[in-house]
């Protein structure tokens, strides 16, 4: 331990025995090793100490957050705890390749994940280490990485949003409500209610200098903070409203969005602060919050084709309409008579649309725009969206047997999940026996379409010197450019002849191509986000290859080099001799282009 007449590890003080120990370049098993030698060192490494704290700081930073800084910890079992989840989720990402290549993750593709081992926090870090691994590489980890993180945190926020939906009415802030149905939709981004809330009080905040400007006396100026006030006369609450709109839309320019007005993106409230504009729903949400922290009561009013605010004028609690004024916040804040309200539509309504609505329905609401928008286009980021809005709405009303119905056909269109599909029809049938045309029709499709599965007997294998392949120009990975749309698209496989039906092929005219047919057709993943079926003789060599921003790049591809994709294993077994093709091709185009 200690050089001759020279001092020993041992013999320096316990803080710079730390400090060394706490060094970046010892590894978890040279700890090991240290604590076996004396007493002394075993004390200095222990497993509650400040040296396997900072190890596990070093290694893993963003998990500090889980715990107190009062808690006693055993850093030493967190460590090992937290290695293992890596371990068990790198082995899980691995093999979602080999499982679901040629399908879309079932249902019960998940099983694994949801009977961890270890906590959920150890197992979504190690999925971020992942993601964020070295740029042009892993693809194929990072895609089934993505598609973990997505489920695991989904499954968090449904469980978040049913806990939401038990509590007392009093206690279901819109502004949380909005928050989940955000992070629902955006999983992988970074949204909290924390965050969001935040923003809120600092545009509050901006309201309340207006008000002290104006009215130094105002009563919303004298609660301190996290205290609750109802300003309780009507021209003070004037007051704040004034002072809201001066803020909102004349300071920081808050609009309604009617040049983009069906963007997705209206509908997610931390997009509204971002983008200082949205739907008349979510601009809604944020002027009612930002009026209740400055104690004006107003209330949500579920109008047809527009949502409203609405302030009370008379008595608390009045049920006569016109005892209120209402409020337009996608217009600027305007305020509005019950005339005025149907004005805005064009048409006449009955008092019941001038109610007051529930925190649960105003949700249900903003759940049904995006599920209007996922209805508007039938494209991956669609469908994805109308998977979601159906999880949503049925969390909150799971026995609601339309949206069930329109869930099975989603899964049922998409071909995915058949065994799913069969479990929500057997689920209607109970709730709904009048149904049973539909879901007849469903199941006797759903069950042909799991016996066709089982007659698969793997996957076609391509070759390029197979002499029904000669015609074959291109291969998998090349970056193509297509001569008549422009677009820039990576092939991810081919046919000889195209293999589509009659019908697509008359509805894509492609008997008007001077090869028609004939000739051989290519899979490929379009820089939109969009996958086609493009002819050979409407595809070039891109001379300027550039990354595909793809969704589903990491599907077929493991890495990208600079010139051409790497096919991954499982797409390599279905075109064996394309990697070989691929690499003298770029060597032949690119020596070409230099020269």
């Amino acid at each position: 331990m200690a050089a001759a007449g020279g001092p020993g590890l041992t013999d320096l003080p316990g803080e710079l025995l730390e400090l060394i120990l706490c060094c970046r370049g010892l590894r978890a098993a040279d700890l090991g090793r240290v604590a076996c030698t004396c007493r002394r060192l075993r004390e200095a490494c222990r497993a509650h100490g400040p040296v396997w704290r900072e190890h596990f700081r070093l290694r893993w930073p963003s998990l500090l957050k889980y715990y107190s800084q009062t808690d006693s910890v055993n850093w030493l079992k967190e460590y090992k705890a937290r290695h293992s989840a890596g371990l068990e989720a790198r082995r899980i990402v691995a093999s979602f390749s080999k499982r679901f290549f040629s399908e879309h993750v079932p249902c019960d593709g998940f099983s694994d994940i949801e009977t961890l081992g270890c906590p959920v926090h150890f197992f979504e870090d190690e999925l971020m280490s992942i993601l964020n691994m070295e740029e042009r590489k892993w693809l194929t980890w990072k895609y089934y990485a993505k598609k973990i993180l997505y489920f695991l945190r989904q499954q968090n926020i449904l469980k978040k949003l049913k806990a939401y939906l038990e509590r007392p009415e009093d206690q279901q802030s819109f502004l949380e409500g909005a928050v989940l149905i955000d992070q629902y939709c955006n999983p992988l981004s970074d949204i909290s209610l924390t965050s969001v809330q935040a923003q809120v009080d600092d545009i509050t905040d901006k309201v309340r200098k207006v008000l002290r400007t104006k009215n130094p006396r105002h009563p919303s100026l004298a609660p301190k903070a996290g205290e609750v006030f109802m300003v309780p006369e009507v021209e003070f609450q004037r007051q704040v409203l004034d002072a809201m709109n001066c803020v909102l839309y004349e300071q920081l320019k808050y609009k309604g969005n009617e040049r983009d007005y069906y963007n997705c993106l209206n509908s997610y409230i931390h997009q509204v602060l971002i983008r200082r504009t949205g739907i008349p729903i979510t601009l809604s949400v944020l002027y009612l919050t930002i009026a209740r922290q400055l104690g004006v009561r107003l209330e949500p009013v579920n109008f047809p084709s527009h949502f409203l605010l609405r302030w009370c004028q008379g008595a608390e609690g009045s049920t006569d309409i016109f005892d209120y004024i209402y409020i337009d916040a996608f217009g600027k804040g305007k305020q509005l008579t019950v005339k005025e309200c149907e004005y805005l539509i064009g048409h006449h309504v009955t008092e019941e649309f001038y109610g007051v609505v529930t925190s649960k329905e105003v949700l249900q609401r903003m759940v049904g725009n995006l599920l209007n928008l996922g209805k508007r286009e039938s494209t991956d980021q669609s469908y994805q969206l109308l998977r979601d809005s159906l999880d949503l709405y049925l969390a909150m009303y799971p026995d609601n047997v339309q949206h069930l119905i329109h869930q099975a056909r989603l899964y049922f269109h998409l071909g995915m999940w058949p065994e799913k599909v069969l479990d929500i029809l057997q689920h209607v049938q109970l709730l709904d026996p009048s149904q049973h045309g539909a879901v007849g029709y469903l199941v006797q499709h759903t069950l042909e379409h799991i016996e066709r599965r089982k007659e698969e007997v793997g996957p076609e294998v391509k070759r390029h010197s197979d002499e029904k392949h000669k015609d074959i120009c291109f291969s998998v990975g090349l970056i193509m450019k297509h001569k008549r749309y422009n677009y820039s698209c990576v092939i991810y496989g081919w046919d000889p002849t195209c293999m589509m039906g009659q019908e697509w092929i008359r509805n894509m005219n492609v008997h008007s191509l001077p090869h028609g047919p004939d000739q051989p057709f290519y899979n490929v993943l379009v820089e939109d986000g969009s996958c086609r079926y493009a002819a050979q003789e409407n595809l070039e060599y891109n001379l300027e290859p550039h990354e595909i921003p793809h969704p589903d790049i990491g599907r077929y591809f493991s890495e990208f080099t600079g010139t051409h994709y790497l096919a991954n294993v499982e797409l390599e077994i279905r075109y064996p001799e394309d990697l070989e093709f691929v690499c003298a091709t770029v060597q032949k185009i690119y020596s070409t282009v230099k020269e």
